[in-house]
């Protein structure tokens, strides 16, 4: 364990780390008011961050937890491709490599260095979704996909953007290999404007402060996290414990795949060895390592510490094993597309049911824990042009100890806001029919689970492509100390003739004008044996 040094004074130290999680807010609120895609405007599909020079996570905006664990393994592994020597002040880089610290192809990351008193002090990242990176489906998301190369555009660090400008040469290479290249344009732009934003308030931090005093603040912030982490760990009882939870399918076989966890918990350390979990998926539900990490890092901060700065201090008492060709250390060929907010739910989940007998108390019964994802795509009749309209779906929370679950809402690895309907009809041929609770679809318990919701999708367009990205289809969400599990996510497509049928969770399928799709979204667990109070 590392001492927590005092080389800055405390106020000083206090006053940089609001200065810095300020700087990581900022770089988000650029984004979602000058990216081009609705997708980033207002659903707020992206993640902002601050990393040492080294890659150690320093702050982050209140963004995405599938995302913010992924930034410092994203920096750690560019700098082993682009080495330091190779950067200058005002180079902006791209990368979406899974193998490079991330978690999959459509979350693009814009990696800016920061210098002062001429040496690189910092990395300002931007992640952001990208309504299509390319591949065999309009957005990106193929459920029979076999290989990687299937689910887009693999960009590899990539500099785009220097002191001059941009390199209209690299730009043209990735705009012309994606759908909507204007949107994704923009989207790009958003990127690195918001990473300059970032230096431009790291400069005036710089200025304020020696560089020497910044670096002694965030060496501070990393100890202190780590005193707190390690704190938080030594207050769970000593022991082993086992948990798992299972994804519906991958798209490919209908049977279900299981993530396995054994948490060891020792002292002020804990293991999580995720070596038991099942083999690599065919389909496109496989996870990275990073995004295992990054998993574990969000349930043990929402679990032991929540009042913990989020920083790379929080990770150092915790280990991560995963097994070379399992679901979460696959080989690097295999599609991933789905692994990265939904498996990593599983994840989540098993750590979760794992520490239950020892911390019952602070967890939620299973949630909506899945992007609930429908993607619309096609041309729109009124323009000609290409749109592709990415839409996830809360569902009701699970019940606490103290409470019941609330309805509609992004439970743990997601905080993706919904597209208001006023906003689809204006940019998509798409008429939203109705939207309302799924009234009852809350598990049962001496506090219920809270409920779902149900959204009905009217097509206006000739011809549009669906493709659904779903889990807690199959296997529903789970109830905690003899609490009931909710209902079922339920997808269903009623013909413009009339005929109806049942949607699968991962599938692509084509609609014509005067089709609806409903989706009707799972409700929370309930806590505690039914019929007691509230039940």
């Amino acid at each position: 364990m590392s001492a927590v040094r005092r080389n800055a004074d405390p106020f000083t130290v206090e006053v940089i780390r609001n200065a810095l999680t300020a700087i990581a807010e900022e770089m988000s609120l650029v984004i979602m008011r000058s990216a081009r895609s609705p997708l980033l405007r207002e659903a707020g599909d992206l993640s902002s961050a601050l990393t040492d020079a080294t890659g150690g996570l320093i702050a982050q905006g209140r963004d995405i937890p599938a995302h913010l664990g992924i930034m410092g393994s994203t920096v750690t592994e560019f700098l082993k491709r682009v080495p330091a020597e190779r950067m200058q002040p005002g180079d902006v880089w791209f990368l979406n490599l899974p193998e490079v610290g991330g978690n999959h192809l459509p979350d693009v990351k814009a990696i800016r260095p920061v210098f002062a008193e001429g040496r690189l002090q910092a990395f300002a990242v931007s992640l952001a979704h990208w309504a299509d990176i390319g591949g065999a489906r309009p957005g990106s998301y193929v459920p029979d996909a076999r290989d990687a190369w299937q689910e887009g555009l693999r960009i590899p660090p990539l500099r785009l953007y220097t002191a001059e400008g941009p390199d209209r040469e690299k730009l043209d290479v990735v705009t012309a290999n994606v759908r909507g290249p204007a949107e994704r344009e923009g989207d790009i732009l958003a990127q690195m404007a918001s990473t300059r934003a970032a230096d431009i308030r790291l400069q005036e931090l710089f200025a304020r402060y020696p560089a020497a005093v910044v670096q002694d603040a965030i060496a501070d912030l990393h100890d202190q996290s780590e005193a707190e982490m390690r704190a938080a760990i030594k207050a769970l009882p000593d022991g082993t414990y086992v948990g798992e939870d299972f994804l519906d399918d991958d798209g490919v076989d209908s049977k279900p795949i299981a993530v396995r966890v054994r948490i060891t918990v020792k002292g002020d350390q804990a293991a999580f060895d995720f070596t038991a979990t099942d083999d690599a998926a065919k389909g496109p539900l496989n996870a990275t390592p990073f995004t295992a990490a990054a998993s574990v890092f969000y349930a043990m901060k929402a679990i032991a510490g929540p009042d913990i700065q989020p920083n790379a201090g929080c990770a150092r008492p915790l280990r991560i094993i995963t097994r070379p060709g399992s679901l979460l250390q696959p080989p690097w060929d295999r599609p991933v597309v789905g692994g990265n907010h939904e498996t990593s739910q599983r994840i989540v989940d098993a750590i979760f049911k794992a520490l239950e007998p020892a911390v019952a108390t602070r967890l939620s019964a299973g949630g909506s824990t899945t992007s609930g994802l429908l993607l619309f795509s096609g041309r729109d009749p009124r323009t000609g042009q290409w749109t592709t309209l990415y839409e996830v779906h809360g569902g009701g929370e699970g019940a606490r100890a103290d409470r019941d679950g609330r309805p509609v809402t992004r439970a743990h690895m997601s905080n993706v806001m919904n597209t208001p309907a006023e906003m689809i009809e204006a940019f998509y041929p798409i008429r939203i029919e109705s939207q309302a609770l799924r009234r009852g679809s809350g598990g049962k318990g001496q506090h219920r689970g809270g409920d779902g919701q149900v959204r009905c999708y009217h097509i206006l367009a000739p011809e549009m492509g669906m493709t659904t990205m779903v889990e807690r289809r199959i296997v529903p969400p789970y109830g905690l100390q003899g609490g009931a599990t909710g209902s079922p996510f339920r997808i269903q497509l009623k013909r413009a003739d009339g005929t109806s049928e049942t949607i699968p969770g991962k599938t692509h399928i084509r609609l014509k004008q005067g089709d609806c799709v409903i989706i009707e979204t799972s409700g929370g667990g309930g806590f505690g044996a039914a019929g007691a109070a509230n039940s």
